[in-house]
């Protein structure tokens, strides 16, 4: 059974997908920026990035996981020397359980404000 997750309290998809998606066990969760519920997105990296990850654990919880189960992380920054920035909330968050990661710089994400997104993807072992 395929399980396709929206979560009202977190920003709505801007175009024709869910959240997250969880089946058999595998979570995946759709890229996630740093735009608050009413829209507004603060300046900074660490504060738009703060918002990703808080509602990536959104997904995650409401798809059944936590950030024990996520096994790859992508990571994309339009400046690539903001790795430093965000850095001290992913190693807050992950702790010890460190998943596979990509990091890579873009040129652009949906809107020219945001600066960070992040995607995972978890596996649920039962």
């Amino acid at each position: 059974m395929i399980n396709r997750i929206l979560i009202p309290d977190i920003l709505q998809p801007v175009s024709h997908y869910c959240h997250a998606v969880e089946a058999n066990g595998i979570i995946w969760v759709s890229g996630l920026v740093g735009m608050n519920f009413d829209g507004t997105i603060p300046e900074n990296t660490k504060e738009q990035f703060d918002i990703a990850m808080k509602d990536l654990d959104t997904c995650l919880v409401a798809a059944g996981g936590s950030c024990s189960d996520v096994v790859k992380v992508r990571v994309f920054l339009t400046d690539i020397n903001d790795r430093t920035i965000i850095n001290p909330k992913r190693i807050e968050y992950f702790g010890e359980h460190k998943p596979a990661s990509t990091l890579l710089e873009i040129s652009a994400l949906v809107d020219p404000r945001m600066k960070v997104e992040i995607e995972a993807e978890a596996v649920i072992i039962k």
